[in-house]
């Protein structure tokens, strides 16, 4: 069996700029850990899940194009992030 690495994030947005950012829990090191949970704790929760390791760059690089979207106002729900994702989340076990 394939054991396929994965990556933890959550997309939020800021309470006080409103901007939507996203946070990669598992790529968090020791100096920037405390730090961005914080952040993304005291925002509003929009999205979380996994993303494979394999390819990671092709789903950040959605996840950016999300964020714009919702940045410039576009209104997405969990099931469009899902969606568009829908190639880089590893299967449930």
């Amino acid at each position: 069996m394939l054991d396929i690495n994965k990556i933890m994030f959550e997309i939020y947005q800021e309470k006080y700029s409103s901007e939507y950012k996203v946070v990669y829990f598992t790529e968090l090191n020791d100096h920037t850990r405390e730090t961005e949970i914080g952040k993304a704790l005291s925002g509003d929760h929009i999205y979380d899940g996994f993303i494979k390791e394999f390819k990671k760059d092709d789903a950040k690089q959605i996840i950016d194009r999300l964020l714009n979207q919702m940045n410039d106002g576009e209104e997405l729900t969990s099931e469009d992030i899902e969606t568009a994702l829908e190639d880089h989340i590893p299967a449930s076990v």
